[in-house]
């Protein structure tokens, strides 16, 4: 036997064969092969080379409950893992095929095979008992026919095909009847009358025969009972019914109502049913008759999936002696109904899918199916929702979930899906199953500063280390793609103080130049902009340099942005007097220490007997390396304390008689002058002043000497003269003259100013001037003194380099205040320093001046006045 099995192993297992259409493998294999057997050598059917299937991890995924049959990685044959029993399988049904699905990476590909299991005659005829018994009655005439119940054989086609034979008998043949499944059902025919007194009991054996090589039998023994005369049996109306019932027929339904008459009077006319035989077998479970009224109900479910057609035999017997019997066969047809809802599995699943995946990338591979037939198993899929994924259609019941749009991980980081199917029948049941996508990241996005330009504003003399701002700059990437390092893209400062653009860094090469590196660092992980040394507004004023935001992908992505630094002034420079005349230009400002030391500081001057009240006798100039109210300068007298002839202008710093000067005031006065600056806290300096007191003839050649000296040393006029000038006092002609000509200019100054301020007033109010523009000069009158060096000017420059406005002040001349101590008291302080940024994100320092009304206009041609610097703040700003 054993050798038999294996050479029809050897025999029947095919090689793969390529559908044209589908792409699918048929194997055969006969049921109960040995495990270990080779149904085929797969990965050469699909043409994969040597070792390409394990490379290539050519696997086989198991449907269902079928796991007898196993793939080999390393050479890509399929075997069995477990013997296969056909008839467990597949019951009858025929062909026996499983439906394996094998899958191929690299690309991802999927391939149907279809194992056939044919069958062999391992199973011999059952009969549905050991023994029959049957009584016949002795008034039975020959040709009378007796069905018996037939055998049944596991096994199909040939191996199932079944032939009957009776024991030799001289009363009884065996004739052999076809049911419309081609079943062959065997009948006891009576060949010769009986004779109960003669046989009462006659035993038979009743062989059945299959057609397989070699043929196996069963047996069933025949006890049949010849009785007495009853000699009419019960006669069905019907020889078959057939009935059609719905699988979804509810247990207790009438199937059918069976009717049999017996022509026999009384008791032998009486008759009672009964059901003798089912195919299958299992119909004993499905359905019941009335043994008195025939009656056919339903005791089990119907399933059309298991059994669609039930045939029985039902026997209608008498109560005569010997009973008499009839028979008929009911034939139970079972209606589909869509009770079977569509299942989906996934078979392969690819995630996370990369955010840059092109359109058709297989995500996933599923496999849906319907136990139900017809339009109830016809599924129809769809995935939702839609977008970006779709299904594709690759085999009967087989689908790829296929990527149909770009991804965007920062939009959506994972999808949740859901697979539906839905069948034909009506109405429809459907199904689903979830899948969960994550998209993983790839570095498409760089990183992005909240700001395009930052404007920090840092006093000067900070401490090194200070924080000066905080920058953050934002990547909606993850992980490394997402992770940010900041540093300083290299800008710089040269000469005075200018900012120079990064642009520039690389080609100036002048020796004033200074990286932006040296003043300001950024901490790579944080974003913190701080100071490395502390910051001099006299050496800068201005620093834009830009910071770059580099993360950590591949390749790495960056943004920029711009930061302009500015320096606010501190009052850190006290007034430095200016050298006295005929001294060396390069000299330079005397520091107030200087000044203060030097026993020969003393400054000269010279005066008329009856020079009037106001002449002008000398000028302290004096300059304070600062800005703004910082470096706007005040002169006060400080001794001698008590009232004298001699009087200091509050801003001008010139130095006049407060009253006619006569012979009771003494030949020499020694003034000892303050200059203070309005910063907090005030910083000043110190001038002594002699003044001595002459004729007229010799002031007059003092005058002369004093002049000669000074057109000597500069082509300057009498007014502009450094240090203590001699006024003009010698001619009183001459001195009157200068007053007039004075007093005309200052009230047509006045005028001026009182016209362009109340013309402003009803002018449309211009923007903030912030543009960078050259060098201004603001220069004293003779009630406003700011003294600004032209070295510490402001000029801010952007990348572009040009300048486009100018920002000019002028003070009206206004009379001077009353001599003595009230016209200091009536002048009220400073306010503190202001500054402020512009909208273009361009600082200028609003420099405060005097509580007086003043006009500032542009070079462009445009005005506006102020009340005072916060009223230019609150109208401007």
């Amino acid at each position: 036997m054993g050798e038999r099995r294996c050479a029809a192993v050897r025999v029947l297992v095919l090689q793969a064969a390529w559908a044209l259409a589908g792409g699918q493998v048929r194997y055969s294999v006969p049921e109960e092969a040995e495990a270990g057997t080779v149904v085929g050598r797969l990965a050469q059917d699909l043409g994969l080379e040597a070792g390409e299937a394990e490379a290539r991890r050519l696997r086989l995924v198991a449907q269902g409950r079928w796991a007898s049959v196993e793939l080999s990685g390393a050479s890509g044959a399929l075997l069995l893992s477990s013997r296969l029993d056909r008839e467990q399988l597949c019951a009858k049904s025929a062909p026996c095929a499983l439906r394996l699905e094998v899958l191929l990476e690299r690309p991802l590909r999927v391939f149907h095979v279809e194992l056939e299991v044919t069958d062999i005659n391992d199973n011999a005829p059952v009969f549905p008992a050991q023994r029959k018994n049957l009584s016949i009655a002795e008034s039975s005439v020959p040709g009378s026919r007796f069905p018996l119940e037939g055998a049944s054989d596991a096994d199909i086609g040939a191996n199932a095909q079944l032939s009957y034979t009776l024991s030799p008998s001289e009363y009884f043949s065996l004739d052999l009847q076809k049911s419309h499944e081609r079943n062959i059902e065997p009948e006891l025919v009576l060949t010769k009358s009986l004779d109960r007194e003669t046989i009462p009991v006659h035993r038979l054996v009743l062989t059945a025969s299959d057609g397989g090589r070699p043929s196996l039998t069963g047996t069933m023994e025949l006890l049949i009972s010849v009785l007495d005369v009853n000699d009419n049996a019960p006669q069905f109306n019907q020889s078959v019914y057939t009935v059609q019932l719905p699988e979804s027929a509810a247990v207790g339904t009438v199937v059918t109502r069976v009717n049999a008459t017996d022509a026999d009077e009384g008791i032998n006319s009486e008759v009672t049913y009964a059901v003798t035989n089912f195919v299958p077998p299992s119909g004993r479970d499905v359905i019941s008759i009335n043994p008195k009224t025939g009656e056919i109900h339903l005791t089990g479910a119907l399933d059309f999936e298991e059994v669609n057609v039930f045939d029985f035999r039902i026997e209608a017997r008498d109560q005569g002696t010997p009973p008499l019997s009839g028979h008929c066969k009911v034939v139970l047809e079972v209606v589909d109904v869509n009770d079977n809802a569509p299942e989906v599995w996934v078979t392969s699943l690819s995630v996370p899918v990369s955010e840059d995946a092109s359109v058709g990338t297989v995500v996933a591979v599923l496999s849906v199916s319907d136990r139900d037939s017809g339009a109830n198993g016809r599924v129809r899929c769809w995935v939702w929702p839609a977008s970006p994924f779709g299904l594709e259609a690759t085999f009967a019941g087989s689908y790829s979930l296929v990527l149909r749009e770009a991804l965007d991980r920062e939009r959506v980081s994972e999808y949740e899906l859901e697979v539906r199917a839905e069948d034909g029948g009506a109405p429809a049941l459907r199904a689903s199953r979830g899948l969960r996508v994550p998209v993983s990241d790839v570095n498409d996005n760089a990183p992005a500063f909240a700001q395009a330009v930052y404007t920090v504003l840092a006093r000067e003399n900070n401490a090194a280390g200070a924080e000066l701002a905080r920058l953050w700059a934002r990547d909606p990437d993850e992980a490394g793609n997402g992770r940010v390092s900041y540093s300083v893209w290299e800008g710089g400062v040269a000469g005075g103080g200018a900012a120079l653009p990064p642009s520039s860094s690389s080609s100036w090469s002048g020796p004033g130049w200074r990286p932006a590196s040296s003043y300001v660092s950024v901490d790579a992980e944080s974003g913190l902009l701080w100071a490395l040394q502390p910051l001099d507004y006299e050496e800068l004023q201005v620093l834009q340099f830009e910071v770059r935001a580099v993360d950590a992908g591949e390749p790495p992505l960056c943004g920029n942005a711009t930061v302009q630094l500015f320096v606010l002034d501190e009052n850190d420079n006290a007034p430095a007097l200016l050298p006295p005349a005929g001294s060396a230009p390069e000299a330079g400002p005397v520091p107030a220490e200087a000044a203060a030391a030097a026993g020969s500081g003393t400054l000269w001057a010279w005066a008329a007997w009856g020079a009037p009240a106001g002449q002008v006798v000398a000028k302290i100039r004096a300059v304070d390396a600062d800005s703004g109210y910082n470096a706007w300068l005040r002169y006060e007298l400080w001794e001698p304390r008590a009232k004298g002839p001699f009087r200091v202008g509050l801003y001008s710093g010139e130095v006049s008689t407060a009253r006619a000067l006569d012979e009771a005031d003494g030949p020499r006065h020694t003034l000892l002058i303050v200059v203070r600056d309005h910063g907090q806290p005030a910083r000043s300096a110190t001038a002594t002043l002699s003044v001595s007191l002459l004729e007229a003839a010799e002031a007059a050649l003092a005058a002369a000497a004093a002049s000669s000296s000074s057109a000597a040393s500069a082509s300057s006029s009498s007014r502009a003269a450094v240090g203590a000038e001699l006024a003009p006092g010698a001619a009183g002609a001459a001195t009157n003259v200068w007053l007039v000509v004075a007093i005309c200019a200052v009230s047509s100054l006045f005028l001026l100013a009182l016209v362009l301020y109340a013309a402003s007033r009803w002018a449309p109010r211009a923007a903030v001037l912030s543009a960078p523009g050259p060098t201004t000069l603001v220069c004293a009158s003779e009630v406003g003194s700011w003294s600004y060096s032209q070295r510490h000017s402001r000029s801010l420059c952007v990348a572009d380099g040009a300048a486009k406005s100018d920002l000019m002040v002028f003070s009206p001349n206004f009379p001077p205040p009353p001599p003595g101590p009230a016209a200091k008291d009536t002048q009220p302080e400073p306010s503190a320093l202001l500054h402020t940024v512009s909208a273009a994100a361009l600082l200028i320092s609003t420099y405060s001046l005097p509580p007086l009304p003043f006009l500032f206009c542009s070079s462009a041609g445009a005005c506006w006045d102020a009340v005072s610097p916060e009223g230019l703040l609150e109208r401007k700003l």
